[in-house]
C-alpha cells in the first residue's frame, strides 16, 4: 500500500511539474515581437491591425497564446488544417518566421 501511494506521488509530483513548465513556457513567446511586427503587415490586411479582426470571417489573433499561433500555422503550412489563402501564407514560412509572428500578436493586448 505504501508503494502504491509512493507511485501515486511520483506520478502526480511529475504532472505537477510538466503543468507548471507548460505554463511557464507560455507567458514568453519565442520569437522576437519587434521582428513579428514587421513579418506581420501581410496579415493586418484580413486579421486587422495588430490582429485586432472586426470581421467575423478572420479570427482575431491579438493576445492569442503564441503556441497556439504558431500550431495553427504549422498545421496551414503542412496542410493538416485546410484553407485556400492561409495554405498559400504559411507555405513559405520558417519556424523562426512563427514565432516571431506568434511574439507579436501574443502581445498585442491593448485596443
Amino acid at each position: 500500500m505504501v508503494q502504491e501511494m509512493n507511485s501515486k506521488m511520483k506520478t502526480f509530483g511529475t504532472a505537477l511539474l510538466t503543468g507548471c513548465a507548460a505554463i511557464a513556457s507560455m507567458a514568453n513567446a519565442a520569437g522576437d515581437k519587434e521582428a513579428g511586427k514587421e513579418k506581420a503587415i501581410p496579415c493586418q490586411i484580413c486579421h486587422g491591425k495588430g490582429g485586432r479582426s472586426t470581421n467575423p470571417l478572420y479570427p482575431v489573433l491579438a493576445a492569442q497564446h503564441a503556441q497556439y499561433i504558431v500550431k495553427q500555422l504549422k498545421a496551414f503550412k503542412a496542410g493538416t488544417r485546410k484553407d485556400p489563402i492561409m495554405n498559400g501564407m504559411a507555405e513559405p514560412l520558417t519556424d523562426a518566421d512563427m514565432d516571431d509572428l506568434a511574439a507579436f500578436f501574443q502581445s498585442n493586448r491593448n485596443p
